[in-house]
């Protein structure tokens, strides 16, 4: 029962510290989270739009560990199946422990117009498990997004997960989910280095900015650095390794008060 009673306490705890950057999202490639304008990397649950630019079959997986917490853990699938016309994904996540958990599925499409813009739209739905009362209660929302070419050197893009606040119910309470806006900016600084700046609200929480910039060399090896701002100043690394087709990614942040965040991802592209 404590042990119940204190994961209770965290969850509580980490949902007010750190707003709109939500246990359920499971965190993006990109450095500080700043994937909106995003083209080169698409992850679950991350701007449906920027899955419309993939040309071939992939299937990711990724694990993150919030403050060496089990029970804040997220882990996360997903798979991308380009066609001419749409480009199809399958995302599904998973956070929590036997006691509280919640499922998330979504099914996206994306449109690329002759790389000048794209437009995605994913269907998502949350389960949540409550132990107290042996049910599972679920809510539907949509994931609606874009990513335009501004100029050969910068592109902007747009999400909103949740835009109509859907919430999940039971007799005793009321789960609520995130309603994030997000915007961004991606600038080629050169072939091998891009910047990234992007702003974020969710609907009853302060904004949060972020920045990155991400560097490649030898077409094998990528490195990260960033920082975000949300009620603290978060600073950021990565780390990317690619082999063919194969890559793997390792991000991590240090927050001031709660600890480090770790996410890996490994992605095969056929």
């Amino acid at each position: 029962m404590k042990q119940i009673s204190l994961c209770f306490i965290l969850l509580f705890a980490f949902f007010n510290a750190t707003g709109q950057i939500t246990t359920i999202v499971p965190s993006t490639e990109s450095v500080a989270n700043a994937a909106v304008a995003d083209r080169k990397h698409w992850t679950a649950f991350g701007n449906p739009a920027n899955s419309a630019f993939s040309e071939k079959i992939e299937l990711g997986i990724q694990y993150e560990n919030r403050y060496f917490v089990n029970e804040l853990a997220n882990r996360s699938l997903n798979f991308l199946l380009p066609t001419k016309y749409v480009n199809t994904s399958l995302s599904v996540s998973y956070f929590g422990y036997s006691y509280y958990n919640h499922i998330m599925t979504g099914l996206g499409f994306a449109r690329n117009f002759a790389d000048n813009f794209s437009l995605g739209l994913q269907f998502n739905y949350v389960t949540t498990y409550f132990a107290a009362q042996n049910s599972y209660r679920g809510a539907f929302f949509p994931q609606i997004g874009t990513n335009i070419r501004l100029s050969s050197v910068i592109y902007l893009g747009f999400s909103t997960f949740n835009p109509f606040q859907a919430n999940i119910k039971t007799e005793y309470t009321v789960v609520r989910l995130p309603s994030v806006f997000s915007l961004g900016i991606d600038y080629l600084i050169g072939k091998d280095f891009v910047a990234r700046l992007q702003a974020e609200k969710e609907i009853s929480s302060a904004y949060r900015v972020a920045a990155g910039f991400e560097y490649s060399m030898l077409q094998a090896i990528t490195l990260k650095i960033g920082a975000y701002h949300l009620d603290y100043f978060v600073p950021c690394l990565g780390f990317g390794l690619h082999l063919g087709e194969f890559s793997f990614v390792l991000n991590g942040e240090l927050h001031p008060l709660l600890g480090l965040v770790t996410a890996a991802s490994a992605k095969y592209r056929f």
